[in-house]
């Protein structure tokens, strides 16, 4: 296509940030999370970014790619995407911890290296058009904002660690100080969600699970209800519990929660596809999942046993044209929309919002987002906003964003100077106990 404009370059950049010491089946969150910014420039003389989680493995991928991305045509996206799909690369696998919610060999990170490429190709499409993101999917432009959930977490005590955990800003917002700081039980927790309440508006609530015993995670479920008592709130146990603990605690919780995601998993010779159709067929309780359908061929199992009725279809792990077309599949098969997250940039919160703004129908179910813990290290130069527990979309064509370089630059350094780069949430659990390991069957500090 000769008016089509061209892809000059391709520059790859992993970035760090800060973090909590947040809790969940894995560990504790490091000191520091990594992500990579995929940034493209073309003839036009426009820059289009996306941005995926962070690994030695993506990073290798992605420099594997840039030859197929530089020098193609804007306009020939779908066949650029065709290309990378149709690599052996799609079937190189790494070795993922959880081996037994996850296969030992799995091609998660090809799909993160591509959803950041395609982000970046879609970002430069929309500007080519002078349209947003959100028209570029399917089903087009269907809100201006999308509704998040107040993600919740237990947080250790980081002052038991020599880790460089950050800390809160007294004085000021409650929220920007109380992320920082213990929050074990219930108590806690609430004042989490106090907090950020009356920061960002959120009325959904999710905790994370998977850190102490169920009979404490449902006592903080209950808490949050009682203090919020016209709040959707949910909690994710990362299929810590067994099936039978999982009824157990699910009957406790029946018709006040909205949902359980991903209450158990694979157990005795049983999938986890398996022992979650099962629960719902005990409980009745509507199963939210981002461990057992992250493909289309363990979709397409998990919807013929009826295990799950909302799919987090996390645009990092789907790429963003595929989660939406999930959301397209929910909005015909009468199921629900939702989506998964990780710690993230801000770039990764305008591929959220477009992705919620695109997605059709009502069933859309508070989207999950890790950003309210990053709040205020924004690589882009107007971070979309949260507001009224709303993530709005982004003004402007593209994804809306634009890259604030001297704070990608610095992200960059600080990602250079870490010694440990990959995702390790074993590390800071050892300053809490002892030779600690991870188990996929036994919540963080049960040991």
């Amino acid at each position: 296509m000769s008016d089509s404009p061209v892809i000059k370059t391709m520059r790859v950049v992993p970035v760090a940030g800060y973090d909590s010491m947040l809790l969940n089946i894995g560990g504790a969150h490091n000191c520091y999370f990594t992500r990579i910014l995929v940034i493209l420039t073309d003839s036009a003389g426009r820059t289009g970014v996306g941005e995926s989680p962070c690994h030695a493995s993506t990073l290798a991928l992605l420099a594997r790619f840039r030859s197929q991305i530089e020098g193609s045509e804007l306009l020939r996206l779908n066949a650029t995407i065709a290309t990378l799909f149709a690599s052996d690369a799609r079937h190189q696998q790494t070795a993922h911890t959880d081996d037994i919610h996850i296969p030992q060999m799995n091609p998660e990170k090809f799909y993160n290296a591509t959803a950041a490429i395609e982000a970046a190709l879609l970002d430069l499409m929309g500007q080519h058009l002078n349209l947003p993101v959100a028209e570029l999917l399917a089903s087009g432009r269907q809100r201006d904002r999308v509704p998040v959930l107040g993600y919740l977490f237990y947080i250790a005590d980081r002052n038991l660690t020599s880790m460089n955990y950050q800390t809160g800003q007294s004085g000021g917002d409650a929220w920007l100080q109380l992320r920082h700081e213990k929050a074990m039980d219930a108590q806690g927790v609430v004042r989490l969600a106090e907090a950020a309440a009356e920061r960002y508006g959120f009325r959904d609530f999710k905790l994370k699970g998977g850190v102490h015993h169920g009979e404490v995670e449902v006592e903080t479920v209950n808490a949050l209800l009682q203090r919020f008592p016209q709040a959707r709130v949910t909690v994710d146990p990362n299929a810590s519990w067994s099936l039978d603990e999982a009824i157990y605690y699910g009957k406790q919780l029946a018709g006040r929660i909205p949902y359980l995601e991903d209450p158990c998993g694979a157990e005795q010779g049983y999938s986890g596809r398996e022992t979650l159709a099962e629960f719902k067929r005990a409980t009745g309780i509507p199963v939210a999942t981002n461990m057992i359908a992250n493909d289309w061929r363990q979709l397409q199992h998990a919807l013929q046993l009826n295990a799950i009725d909302i799919p987090l279809a996390d645009p990092h792990f789907w790429t963003m044209r595929n989660a939406h077309t999930v959301a397209q599949l929910c909005q015909e098969w009468g199921l629900t929309t939702g989506c998964h997250s990780n710690n993230h940039f801000d770039v990764s919160l305008a591929m959220v919002a477009h992705l919620g703004a695109a997605a059709p129908g009502d069933r859309l179910t508070a989207f999950d987002t890790h950003w309210i813990w990053q709040d205020g290290q924004q690589l882009t130069q107007h971070p979309p906003q949260i507001r009224d527990g709303h993530l709005e979309l982004p003004e402007g064509p593209g994804l809306g964003v634009t890259l604030n370089m001297e704070r990608v630059e610095a992200a960059h350094a600080l990602y250079n100077s870490l010694p440990d780069k990959n995702r390790n949430d074993a590390l800071g659990m050892q300053f809490l106990i002892d030779n600690w390991s991870f188990n996929a069957k036994r919540p963080a500090l049960l040991r």
